[in-house]
């Protein structure tokens, strides 16, 4: 009972941050942490974006986690399990051929992580009532984002710092490589450490305050509905992958959330490599501690201010009017980068200033793409799964270019391969203005919409 009767202020926060710290280190931090171990960028990349396929598939798997034990057996394990992980990474950078088992582990992460985020979700919407979730949902979203913060900025920082602290006399210039190789495994073994410890500290902090209504089940026992069998779920699961499949404009609607983020897809592994490559390389020649504050800081912090001034944005001008402008904030700062790789200045404001610049107008676009996902895709009688479903095809979306961006990046070099991700981000702008709107607003289906499904129905 007691559980039961706890803030969400105590845990809300909590559960959340450790829903952002995996997948921020998985697909951001990993990358810096492989590239100062002398791992090639084509490698980098493609790995690092493979192993986020858990999170694009997690709808696959969510039906079945309510067979066996409660969201909060869930949550709390696979805190655990993310925290041994985290640990098992930091041992396997001491083997001579680390990066296979590192990967594997990281992996394990990955897994753990998009299994958490289903479990998570499950507890915030089981255990809140509707006008509580509304109160919470700022809570969320903010300690998500400070995850992100922490992990891309705060952490990436003090390795940084770690590798000056390792290195004979504190300076890059002068260490030999094996004196670099040898300053980047121990300073990243002991982040992977100290993540490994916040996570399972706040896996054992969710046991004794992480509510589950489990406990408080045996009255209701009775008359709760019969526990599905896996099998009756397989049926239900496909019966709602078809119907997403079947709704109308499906076609045009996937291709437009693949097309929406196909340029951030190329960009999100390659920039911590651009910023911290030598000057001669065509990079931007920044240490880790100057990237960690630069890009995992302020960077950070202008997504969410961008975020939060889009949706007052929004509601001012409606989804549709404002959609274009929105495409446009999402993409056309990406040739920042492009500027960046032809003059590179060495001033570190200018810097700071066009990665401020690009990542408040990541924030602002992205809100556009979660609402159209939200508002014309999903609607319908299984609106929660098929907004997970559109949610897994956005993130292939970015997973497959980014597979393939580190390559490229070695292939074209930077100033060329930036300004090929400014055309990749052409598309987008061409499906923003054919992709059709079935709801307004309000969430009503718009009249010739309406009339079409009558007369198709008929």
């Amino acid at each position: 009972m007691k559980n039961a009767k706890t803030s969400p202020v105590a845990w809300v926060p909590t559960a959340y941050f450790a829903m952002g710290l995996p997948f921020v280190v998985v697909n951001m931090v990993s990358v810096l942490m492989f590239e100062g171990m002398g791992v090639d960028n084509a490698s980098i990349t493609f790995w690092t974006s493979l192993i986020l396929l858990p999170w694009t598939i997690k709808p696959l798997w969510s039906p079945f986690l309510e067979l066996f034990r409660t969201k909060k057996f869930y949550v709390v394990t696979t805190q655990l399990l993310t925290g041994a992980a985290f640990g098992l990474t930091a041992l396997s950078l001491t083997f001579a051929d680390f990066f296979a088992p590192a990967v594997f582990f990281l992996a394990i992460v990955a897994f753990s992580g998009a299994t958490h985020d289903i479990a998570c979700d499950g507890v915030y919407m089981s255990e809140l009532t509707p006008s509580q979730q509304a109160r919470y949902i700022g809570w969320q979203g903010a300690f998500y984002n400070i995850a992100k913060i922490v992990a891309t900025g705060g952490l990436v920082y003090l390795a940084g710092w770690l590798i000056k602290h390792y290195l004979p006399g504190g300076d890059n210039a002068t260490a030999t490589a094996a004196e670099l190789f040898a300053a980047n495994r121990n300073a990243w073994l002991v982040i992977m450490l100290v993540l490994g410890a916040v996570m399972i500290l706040l896996g054992i902090y969710h046991i004794f305050i992480l509510p589950s209504s489990a406990k408080d089940a045996g009255a209701e026992k009775a008359a709760a509905p019969a526990r599905r069998t896996a099998s009756e779920i397989l049926s239900e699961l496909w019966s709602v992958l078809r119907q997403f499949f079947t709704k109308k404009h499906i076609a045009i609607y996937i291709a437009f959330i693949l097309l929406y983020r196909f340029g951030e897809g190329f960009v999100v592994k390659v920039v911590p490599l651009f910023l911290k490559a030598s000057r001669e390389a065509g990079g931007m020649g920044l240490d880790t501690e100057q990237i960690g504050i630069y890009y995992g800081t302020y960077g950070a912090a202008a997504f969410v201010i961008g975020s939060l001034l889009a949706g007052y944005y929004i509601s001012a001008l409606g989804l549709k009017r404002a959609l274009f402008s929105l495409v446009c904030a999402f993409n056309i700062p990406f040739i920042v980068y492009a500027l960046l790789a032809w003059k590179q200045p060495e001033q570190g404001w200018l810097i700071a200033s066009g990665i401020i610049f690009e990542y408040f107008g990541y924030g602002f676009g992205f809100v556009g793409l979660t609402l159209f996902m939200m508002q014309q895709v999903a609607p319908g009688k299984h609106q929660m799964a098929h907004y997970a479903f559109a949610s897994g095809i956005m993130n292939l979306g970015v997973m497959i270019p980014g597979m393939m961006s580190g390559w490229l990046a070695d292939r074209l070099g930077y100033l060329t391969f930036f300004i090929v991700v400014m055309l990749c981000t052409i598309p987008a702008f061409i499906m923003c203005r054919l992709v059709p709107f079935r709801y307004d607003d309000k969430g009503n289906m718009i009249e010739a919409e309406e009339a079409a499904l009558t007369n198709d129905e008929g």
